[in-house]
């Protein structure tokens, strides 16, 4: 599921060498935080979030086969948690 995420971040990111990916498991959820530079912001969560939530659509589709939850956070670098 990680490679789709990578996917998706890396293909409207135009800085992918700073893109900075956690994931944290606790039973069966998965929490993947992508943290990005402040110039891919917007590219990658898309006026009024409508690629970021086709991200998290996606996502949740596919992981019925894992059985497992997932939730995608997007964070600014630098920005406190």
């Amino acid at each position: 599921m990680l490679d789709l995420i990578k996917y998706v971040v890396e293909s409207f990111a135009e800085n992918k060498g700073e893109i900075e990916y956690d994931v944290s498991e606790n039973g069966n959820e998965v929490t993947v935080t992508v943290t990005l530079a402040p110039s891919d912001m917007g590219k990658v969560i898309g006026r009024q979030g409508k690629i970021a939530k086709a991200l998290r659509t996606l996502v949740r589709a596919g992981s019925v086969k894992e059985n497992k939850k997932y939730n995608v956070e997007i964070k600014e670098r630098g920005e406190k948690e």
